[in-house]
């Protein structure tokens, strides 16, 4: 899906095994599709467009509707994932999960609404049933008119109708295209890692929407080379945010998964983020496992398996490793983009070379 350079490829270090392709669809079942939309300015119409959309699905084979067991974290609550007041009261959610700009979340979660009806009919034809999507957002307003509302229903049947396994495309993608990290060109990044325990192989994967932190904050394996890095300086102060999504294979239910949510603020903190002000930090953890009847049909009583409390830290460790490789990767692959809004300034992605020279240098002067 992608043949751009990710972490790793340049040099960078990282702790933790990932799985075969390092990515969130190395958890069994879970795929992922996107929609970019890129457009010239259109006299009249907008500004010019860099936006888009990605779908996450937990189950992409399965031809049934089932509950997937999910917690919640909202660590800077100056943004939204919709559906996360359901998460908090049941645990669990149904359908994909969204992410978008801003300004796309409305139609995002229309438009998921539709996918689901038509290929669920079955359900929603014979029972009361109702769906309420998880849409999350991240703000690209200096490199898309996101006052346009460039995200239309078609964008979003795109990004759920080619959802797949495998490699995953990062950096100007989907609901990352637009996206700034550490006043570099942020956007969509992915990550996992491999989890035996208690007899059995589990993975953990990740995929984030980094939009999110200072030049001044920006950390590579604890170097604050954020300190040395000054060309292209993009904010007076941190107006974005970040989006992940945890997703694992492993049996948590909804107490644990709302405890490996929490950890994602350690991630992001690995890379230097304090959580500003005006961030939405907010977390979602799913698990694939102990697929249920939906709701609707589901028996009076239900059979759940559920590993012990006392393996979680395990996952809290590669929950924090993967997080802080994702958005590292999503730096990496992304490339320059021009402003329009303060309309042409130019928006630069990390200089590679500059980065590994400054990690070089850096951990040289250490005493």
């Amino acid at each position: 899906m992608t043949d751009k350079p990710r972490a790793r490829d340049i040099g960078l270090h990282f702790s933790g095994k990932p799985g075969p392709h390092n990515t969130i669809t190395d958890v069994p079942g879970v795929t992922v599709g996107f929609s970019t939309i890129i457009e010239d300015a259109v006299e009249g119409v907008h500004k010019g467009l860099c936006t888009g959309v990605t779908a996450i699905i937990p189950r992409g084979g399965s031809g049934s509707i089932q509950p997937v067991w999910a917690g919640i974290n909202s660590f800077n609550g100056n943004g939204e994932l919709t559906g996360g007041h359901l998460i908090n009261d049941l645990g669990w959610f149904l359908g994909p999960v969204m992410i978008t700009n801003s300004h796309g979340v409305g139609m995002t979660s229309y438009a998921t609404v539709g996918w689901m009806v038509d290929r669920y009919k079955d359900v929603f034809e014979t029972d009361h049933m109702w769906c309420l999507p998880v849409v999350g957002e991240t703000y690209d307003g200096v490199l898309n008119d996101i006052n346009a509302r460039g995200v239309q229903e078609h964008h979003v049947l795109e990004a759920l109708n080619t959802a797949t396994d495998g490699s995953v495309a990062e950096g100007n993608v989907g609901g990352g295209t637009g996206m700034i990290a550490y006043e570099f060109k942020g956007g969509t990044g992915t990550a996992s890692r491999k989890i035996p325990v208690a007899g059995a192989d589990y993975t953990l994967g990740v995929l984030v929407q980094a939009n999110h932190g200072t030049r001044d904050w920006f950390e590579v394996g604890g170097v604050p080379v954020g300190q040395h890095m000054r060309e292209n300086l993009v904010f007076e102060k941190e107006q974005g945010s970040i989006i992940i999504i945890v997703a694992t294979d492993a049996p948590l239910l909804p107490h644990q998964l709302n405890r490996l949510a929490r950890r994602g603020s350690i991630g992001i903190g690995r890379n230097g983020s304090k959580g500003g002000h005006n961030s939405g930090d907010i977390f979602l953890a799913f698990s694939t496992a102990n697929g249920q009847d939906n709701p609707w049909r589901a028996p009076d009583l239900m059979n759940l398996d559920v590993l012990n409390d006392i393996h979680l830290d395990l996952f809290y460790e590669a929950c924090v490793q993967a997080i802080e490789e994702a958005i590292l990767n999503a730096m990496i692959a992304a490339e320059d983009r021009v402003a329009v809004k303060p309309a042409g300034k130019l928006v630069r992605a990390i200089n590679h070379a500059e980065l590994i020279g400054c990690l070089d240098t850096t951990e040289k002067d250490r005493p």
